[in-house]
């Protein structure tokens, strides 16, 4: 227990899925966080965080609005006076083929998983920066690793995401400001962004057999595993690494180029 103790977290898309874990996880190992998301159940995660002895406050927040940010992070610096965890995570997927998406989709994906990645970093930094260190956690995909059918704005949206990353990393490496950035690279998780890269199925999306046909591992990852990886490049643990990507698909990846 403790092992981000005292810190400040931003964690983006907390609502549900892998950033509801994430804030969780990091609230009981005794950070200070807040919780964004458009969606209002948010709220209700930071109030159950709140319920089991963790400090919470939930803000509703469209990633990809610059006003949004910097509001946020404005309120960060008066209430909480501080950041030093940022875990950019929020993301959609826009999911068809390619000659039949349309310009609207195609920036929509890239407004919230590319542009909200950027406007988190860009925002916060500076309040980071006054505290001499911190920590940034970009949430990207295997998607970002390799191309898929069906997936080509996702692909490319998370992709973007990963040498974002690095290029973060170096930024802050050649600034000697303290502030680490790695990426995760989540494989079949289950959270609720399946209903987007499968909308319409004539037949219940089942992610169970696909993981049992596509992992080695057999089986599907749950949101506490990437929670956990969040965790550990948030805390101290991992304080020689930045610019990383950190894999946690269950072996899907193993020998891909």
């Amino acid at each position: 227990m403790g092992r981000v103790a005292g810190k400040v977290a931003l964690v983006t898309g907390a609502a549900s899925g892998i950033g509801r874990a994430s804030a969780e996880v990091l609230a009981r190992e005794g950070a200070s966080v807040i919780l964004t998301d458009v969606q209002a159940m948010g709220e209700d995660v930071a109030a159950g965080i709140r319920k089991s002895g963790g400090k919470a406050r939930f803000v509703a927040h469209d990633v990809s609005s610059e006003g949004e940010w910097t509001s946020i992070v404005a309120g960060i610096a008066k209430t909480e006076g501080r950041l030093d965890i940022l875990v950019n995570n929020a993301g959609i997927a826009v999911a068809g083929l390619i000659h039949e998406l349309t310009l609207e989709q195609w920036r929509h994906q890239m407004a919230v998983n590319v542009d909200g990645v950027f406007l988190g970093v860009k925002t916060s930094l500076p309040l980071m920066r006054k505290n001499r260190g911190g920590s940034i956690v970009n949430i990207s995909s295997v998607a970002g690793l390799r191309g898929a059918a069906n997936l080509s704005a996702y692909c490319t949206s998370k992709g973007a995401v990963r040498l974002f990353t690095k290029s973060v990393a170096i930024e802050c490496a050649v600034m000697q400001d303290g502030i680490r950035c790695n990426s995760i690279h989540p494989g079949l998780i289950e959270t609720p962004i399946w209903g987007q890269v499968v909308p319409g199925a004539n037949e219940p999306f089942d992610l169970d057999a696909m993981s049992a046909l596509r992992v080695p591992l057999r089986r599907k990852g749950m949101p506490a595993d990437i929670a956990n990886a969040v965790l550990f490049l948030a805390s101290d643990e991992s304080s020689y690494m930045t610019g990383e990507e950190m894999v946690v698909d269950g072996g899907m990846t193993v020998g891909s180029t």
